[in-house]
Protein backbone atom coordinates (compact mmCIF):
# COMPACT_ATOMS: atom_id res chain seq x y z
CA UNK A 1 0.00 0.00 0.00
CA UNK A 2 1.00 3.06 -0.82
CA UNK A 3 0.43 6.47 1.40
CA UNK A 4 0.37 9.92 -0.51
CA UNK A 5 0.27 13.35 1.36
CA UNK A 6 -0.03 16.79 0.21
CA UNK A 7 0.15 20.13 1.84
CA UNK A 8 -1.56 23.19 1.41
CA UNK A 9 -2.28 26.41 3.01
CA UNK A 10 -4.88 29.45 2.72
CA UNK A 11 -5.84 32.35 4.65
CA UNK A 12 -8.07 31.26 7.28
CA UNK A 13 -10.47 33.82 5.78
CA UNK A 14 -10.66 31.30 3.04
CA UNK A 15 -10.87 28.02 4.94
CA UNK A 16 -14.41 26.82 5.14
CA UNK A 17 -14.77 27.83 1.46
CA UNK A 18 -11.47 25.74 0.04
CA UNK A 19 -12.63 23.00 2.76
CA UNK A 20 -16.08 22.88 0.64
CA UNK A 21 -13.86 22.60 -2.72
CA UNK A 22 -12.09 19.93 -1.47
CA UNK A 23 -15.24 18.15 -0.83
CA UNK A 24 -17.01 18.47 -3.71
CA UNK A 25 -14.24 19.05 -6.47
CA UNK A 26 -11.46 16.91 -4.88
CA UNK A 27 -13.00 14.27 -3.86
CA UNK A 28 -14.67 13.01 -6.19
CA UNK A 29 -11.81 13.34 -8.76
CA UNK A 30 -9.46 11.42 -6.14
CA UNK A 31 -12.27 8.17 -5.65
CA UNK A 32 -13.31 8.12 -9.78
CA UNK A 33 -9.86 6.51 -9.68
CA UNK A 34 -9.60 2.75 -8.89
CA UNK A 35 -7.00 1.76 -6.54
CA UNK A 36 -7.75 4.13 -4.52
CA UNK A 37 -8.67 2.68 -0.39
CA UNK A 38 -8.94 5.80 1.86
CA UNK A 39 -8.99 9.57 1.53
CA UNK A 40 -8.51 11.85 4.79
CA UNK A 41 -8.46 15.33 4.69
CA UNK A 42 -7.49 17.32 7.42
CA UNK A 43 -7.42 21.09 8.60
CA UNK A 44 -5.55 22.59 10.89
CA UNK A 45 -5.43 26.42 11.44
CA UNK A 46 -1.93 28.27 12.64
CA UNK A 47 -2.51 32.00 13.33
CA UNK A 48 -3.73 33.69 10.19
CA UNK A 49 -3.25 30.64 8.13
CA UNK A 50 -5.13 27.06 7.40
CA UNK A 51 -2.81 24.18 7.09
CA UNK A 52 -4.34 21.27 4.60
CA UNK A 53 -3.06 17.87 4.59
CA UNK A 54 -4.45 15.29 1.99
CA UNK A 55 -3.80 11.73 3.33
CA UNK A 56 -4.50 9.05 0.86
CA UNK A 57 -4.05 5.42 0.64
CA UNK A 58 -3.57 3.37 -2.48
CA UNK A 59 -3.28 0.00 -3.52
CA UNK A 60 -0.01 0.53 -5.65
CA UNK A 61 2.32 2.71 -7.10
CA UNK A 62 0.50 2.51 -10.02
CA UNK A 63 -2.89 3.24 -9.03
CA UNK A 64 -1.16 6.32 -7.37
CA UNK A 65 0.03 7.38 -11.55
CA UNK A 66 -3.25 6.92 -12.63
CA UNK A 67 -4.74 9.53 -10.59
CA UNK A 68 -1.29 11.57 -10.56
CA UNK A 69 0.06 10.82 -14.10
CA UNK A 70 3.89 9.30 -14.72
CA UNK A 71 5.78 11.43 -11.65
CA UNK A 72 3.55 10.31 -8.96
CA UNK A 73 5.30 12.57 -6.67
CA UNK A 74 4.52 15.58 -8.53
CA UNK A 75 1.65 17.62 -6.72
CA UNK A 76 -1.69 17.87 -8.57
CA UNK A 77 -3.73 21.17 -8.85
CA UNK A 78 -6.85 22.10 -9.72
CA UNK A 79 -7.41 25.53 -12.17
CA UNK A 80 -9.34 26.92 -8.64
CA UNK A 81 -6.85 26.38 -6.37
CA UNK A 82 -5.01 29.65 -7.49
CA UNK A 83 -7.73 31.63 -5.67
CA UNK A 84 -7.56 29.76 -2.20
CA UNK A 85 -3.94 28.40 -1.96
CA UNK A 86 -0.96 30.86 -0.76
CA UNK A 87 1.72 28.92 -2.61
CA UNK A 88 2.14 25.85 -4.79
CA UNK A 89 4.43 23.02 -3.26
CA UNK A 90 5.74 21.38 -6.30
CA UNK A 91 5.58 17.70 -4.37
CA UNK A 92 3.28 15.19 -2.47
CA UNK A 93 5.12 13.20 -0.11
CA UNK A 94 4.99 8.65 -1.04
CA UNK A 95 5.58 6.48 1.50
CA UNK A 96 5.22 2.89 1.73
CA UNK A 97 3.29 1.67 3.99
CA UNK A 98 5.03 -1.81 5.93
CA UNK A 99 2.78 -1.95 8.72
CA UNK A 100 -0.95 -1.18 9.99
CA UNK A 101 -3.01 -2.94 12.52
Amino acid sequence: MIARLWHGRTNTSKADEYAEFMKERAAPDYGSVDGLIKLYFLRRTDKDAAHFLLVTLWDSMESVKKFAGEHPEKAKYYPEDASFLLEKEETSALYEVFFEK
